[in-house]
């Protein structure tokens, strides 16, 4: 008798309740939480590179013509810009591209890291989107990758590359020229 009334005596308490939920729930919690903050790291690395992209484009643009001196001050302001990630990881390159009369881009010039695909040089074709430019227009293209490495490698224990490129007609002149490049 005395164990049946001990048994429902357990089965009716209610004490203790929200402990053992939250030690369910806890860990899932937790998990999101962190996955949230690296995700958030994540994409604020993927958004400075992509300003470091648009920043060399604009600012190469803005020149009538540069020099490797020049352009390496431009990829430095670019490091800064990835405070407080660290910048080894970035890889910047800037080029500029003439569609011909015969409506193929090449490259004038290149200046830069290798990136990813180091076959690309002076008087290379290159793939422009589709009417950015005419034929005998120019255009200063920046290429911008970094490796983001996540901090606590938990969620994302690999590299993951972030890539951006982008397109700025020459502001001043026809075609920003670099001689030294």
């Amino acid at each position: 008798m005395m164990r049946r009334g001990l048994f429902r005596q357990w089965a009716g308490d209610q004490r203790g309740v929200a402990a053992v939920e939250f030690a369910i729930l806890a860990p899932v919690l937790i998990f999101f939480y962190f996955g949230l903050a690296e995700f958030c790291q994540g994409y604020m690395a993927q958004k400075r590179m992509g300003h470091v992209s648009a920043m060399v484009a604009d600012l190469v643009a803005q020149q009538e013509a540069v020099d490797p001196a020049g352009l390496d001050d431009i990829f430095a302001i670019g490091d800064l810009i990835m405070n407080p990630f660290p910048a080894g990881p970035l890889q910047q390159r800037v080029s500029s591209v003439t569609r011909g009369a015969d409506g193929v881009a090449r490259i004038d010039w290149i200046y830069g890291d290798d990136l990813e695909d180091p076959g690309h040089g002076e008087g290379d074709t290159v793939t422009l989107p589709a009417d950015l430019i005419a034929n005998g227009e120019s255009i200063i293209m920046s290429e911008v990758t970094y490796d983001y490495d996540s901090p606590v490698d938990h969620l994302l224990p690999a590299t993951t590359q972030f890539s951006q490129i982008n397109y700025l007609r020459p502001r001043t002149v026809e075609m920003t020229a670099c001689d030294a490049c």
